[in-house]
Parts: structure tokens; sequence; C-alpha cells
């Protein structure tokens, strides 16, 4: 979830200070993508920047800086308008270490792609199950709002491990059947323009003359 989106949605309910929209979107998401306070004012004050956000007149005190709370503009608004209506794309996916590690692992020498998937299944596992208790322990409160935002969430990161261990099954099953069936490795091709040897064996072959000769 982008920080700034979600800073964006909040001041659209109400008017918040720094602190309180740290304190909101860590609520709001049950607590999984925490934000430090230096990371909400560094947005806030792009936002204030781009036109979006400006400081709620009359709301700051003189004796704390950090409760100066923030209003949306119309821009703003208009801004939370789109990102509720606007699907998340997809089209360009974001770098995933595991994906980059699991392909180069297939290609570097000296490295077993079968131990490297072994060691990531079993930390793939380890959180499928700390979120399965999770889910099965979570307390039931009188926020309905928040008890069914931080299920959602779970929800999300369980069906993201039982995924990634499938994904990781099939790595494997991938990987076995291929060293059933080894490809050779790629000759280099001669550039019959260089002169090298294949060109040469190529001309002699057809009897064609070489460049700038003549055929006696």
């Amino acid at each position: 979830m982008s920080i700034r989106h979600g800073i964006i949605a909040l001041l659209a309910e109400q008017d918040m200070h720094g602190y309180q929209l740290k304190v909101e979107f860590e609520r709001r998401t049950g607590g999984t993508w925490p934000v430090n306070i230096g990371q909400i004012y560094t947005t806030v004050q792009r936002l204030v920047r781009d036109g979006l956000v400006l400081p709620a007149p009359g709301e700051r005190s003189d004796d704390r800086a950090d409760v100066e709370r923030f209003t949306l503009t119309d821009a703003g608004r208009a801004q939370a308008t789109v990102w509720w209506s606007t699907p998340v794309e997809r089209g360009a996916p974001a770098r995933d270490e595991l994906a980059i590690k699991l392909a180069l692992a297939v290609t570097a020498p000296g490295v077993d792609v079968r131990d490297v998937v072994q060691a990531q299944r079993t930390e793939s596992m380890r959180a499928l199950h700390d979120f399965t208790r999770l889910k099965a322990a979570q307390p039931q409160t009188d926020d309905l709002g928040a008890d069914l935002a931080w299920s959602l969430v779970l929800d999300h990161l369980v069906f993201d491990a039982e995924a990634e261990v499938r994904w990781l099954d099939h790595v494997e099953a991938r990987v076995a059947r291929a060293s059933l069936h080894p490809r050779p490795s790629p000759r280099p091709t001669d550039d019959p323009a260089a002169g090298g040897a294949g060109g040469g064996r190529a001309r002699r072959r057809s009897g064609a003359p070489p460049p700038g000769g003549r055929r006696r």
C-alpha cells in the first residue's frame, strides 16, 4: 500500500496531525506495514508541495509542533476519489528477491537449486504457519472495522504464502525435469564477414571466392 495514497485516504475522512496519521495507518492495516513518523511527515510535506494537502488553519499548538493538523485541498479530495476508483496496476511487477534469486541460481555454476528451494520452502512454511496461528488466535474487539481490516490483511498474507509454497514445488519439479534432459551449451557462431573459420569452410564448399579476391 502506498503511504502517499494511504495518507490522502485518511485525510479525506478528517483532518489529522502527523502522529494521528501514523497510528490510523497502522491500525487500519492491522499493523502489518508499520511506518515511522519521519516517513509520515516527509510524505505530508511532498503532498503540500504538490498542492494536495494544506496545514489546517488555527489548529497548531504553540508548544507542540507535532500537533499541527493537515487537511486536503480540493485537488487532494479528487486524488482520493481517483485512487479508490482506479485498480492497482499489475503490468510492471515489483522486483521479487526470491524470483530473482532462483532465476539466477539455475544458471549459476556451483549452486544447487534444489538446496535453495528447500531452504526457502522451510522459511515459507514457517511464515504460513505463523500467519495461520495469528488468524486462529485473532481476538474479537468492539471495533468491528479494525477486526475486519486485520482479518483481510491476514487472509492476504496466508494466500501469498500458500501460493509461494506451490510455486516452489513447481520450480523444484521443473528443475528436476530439466536435469534429465540437459541442453548442450550454444556454440559461438563465426562471422563470415570477419573471415572466421566457419565462414571460410562455407565459402570453400560453395566455391565462392574469398572477399576481395578472384576465383582461379
